[in-house]
C-alpha cells in the first residue's frame, strides 16, 4: 500500500509575476496566485524589483531586498494580506 506524504510546511520553489498577480510555485507542485494589490509595496514595485527576491530559510518565506518586503508562504496560504 502506498502512503501519501503531506508536507508539514509549504516551501517556495519559484515566484513569477503577471501585470496584476504574483504566482508562487511550491515544491509540492501547488501554485498560488495572489493579487498584487493585496501588497502595496509589491504593487508599486518595478519588474526588476519584483524579480529580485530571495527565498528565506528553505523556502518558508520570500524577501524583496529592494523594497524591504517579506512574506511567509504560510501567510499566503491563509490569505493574509
Amino acid at each position: 500500500m502506498n502512503t501519501l506524504v503531506v508536507e508539514t510546511y509549504a516551501l517556495t520553489e519559484n515566484v513569477e509575476f503577471t501585470d496584476d498577480d504574483m504566482i508562487v510555485s511550491l515544491v509540492d507542485g501547488r501554485r498560488i496566485m495572489i493579487p498584487l494589490v493585496w501588497f502595496p509595496r509589491l504593487a508599486a514595485a518595478t519588474k526588476n524589483q519584483l524579480t529580485n527576491y530571495e527565498l528565506l530559510g528553505d523556502g518558508e518565506g520570500i524577501h524583496w531586498p529592494d523594497i524591504d518586503e517579506d512574506l511567509s508562504v504560510a501567510g499566503l496560504l491563509r490569505g493574509d494580506h
